[in-house]
C-alpha cells in the first residue's frame, strides 16, 4: 500500500502520511484509529516484532458464558477500531442477555457513549414479529422479520465475521464464530435485502436514526 493510497483511504494528507512514517510527528488517537481501520479492512494485523501480515481465515467455537464476554469483546473491538455496520438477525436478546448479564450489561455501558462519539458505526437487529425486547434503543434500529417468513439461523455479522448462535447447547449458547470475507459479505448482502421488506415494529421506542 502506497503512502498516497493510505492518505487518500483514511482522509489524511499525503504529507501528514509521511511525518507519521518518518517519526516526526506523533498521530493522535483519532488518526490511530484511522490508520487502525484501514488495515484492518484490507484484512492486515499488526505483529510483535511491529511487521503486518494479512489475517487468516478460521472458524472458533465460543461457549457458554465466558464465550458469551468474548464475544462482545470482539464485537466492541471492531466498532472501536473500524466502524461500519453491525448486523444482528434472529438473536432474541432476552434470552441473550441471561446467559451473561453482566458481559451484556457492560457492552452496552462502552457501546453507547463509542456510538455517540463515532458516527460511523450503524447496528441493526432483526428480530421475530412481536418481540419488543428492544435493549439497545439507545444506539440500535430494530426490525421485524415478518412471520410468514421462514425462521433465520441466529446470526451476528461484524466486519469479515460472522458468528452462529444455538441456543440449545449446554452450556449456552454455542457461538460459531467464523471469519472469512466472502462468507461474511454473502450473509451481509442476504441480510440488507431482509431489511428492507421487513416491518417496523409501532411499539418501538424512538430509534437511534442510524
Amino acid at each position: 500500500m502506497s503512502q498516497g493510497e493510505l492518505a487518500e483511504l483514511t482522509g489524511l494528507t499525503l504529507h501528514g502520511i509521511r511525518k507519521i512514517e518518518d517519526g516526526e510527528s506523533q498521530p493522535r488517537e483519532g488518526t490511530i484509529a484511522d490508520i487502525s481501520r484501514v488495515f484492518i479492512e484490507r484484512r492486515l494485523e499488526f505483529l510483535d516484532n511491529e511487521g503486518l501480515r494479512f489475517r487468516s481465515e478460521g472458524v472458533e467455537v465460543l461457549n457458554g458464558k465466558e464465550g458469551v464476554s468474548q464475544f462482545w469483546d470482539k464485537v466492541f473491538v471492531f466498532a472501536q477500531t473500524t466502524g461500519g455496520i453491525i448486523r444482528q438477525n434472529g438473536i432474541a436478546e432476552a434470552p441473550l442477555d441471561q446467559c451473561a448479564p453482566e458481559a451484556a450489561a457492560g457492552h452496552r455501558e462502552r457501546m453507547t457513549p463509542l456510538m455517540n462519539k463515532r458516527r460511523d458505526i450503524f447496528v441493526r437487529a432483526l428480530l421475530e414479529e412481536g418481540d419488543i425486547n428492544f435493549l439497545c434503543t439507545s444506539y440500535a434500529d430494530y426490525k421485524w422479520n415478518p412471520k410468514e417468513a421462514p425462521p433465520p439461523v441466529p446470526y451476528y455479522i461484524f466486519g469479515d465475521s460472522i458468528a452462529i448462535f444455538a441456543f440449545e447447547a449446554d452450556p449456552s449458547p454455542k457461538i460459531i464464530l467464523i471469519t472469512s470475507p466472502v462468507i461474511a459479505s454473502a450473509y451481509s448482502r442476504q441480510f440488507d435485502r431482509a431489511w428492507e421488506i421487513a416491518k417496523l415494529p409501532p411499539a418501538i421506542l424512538p430509534q437511534s436514526g442510524r
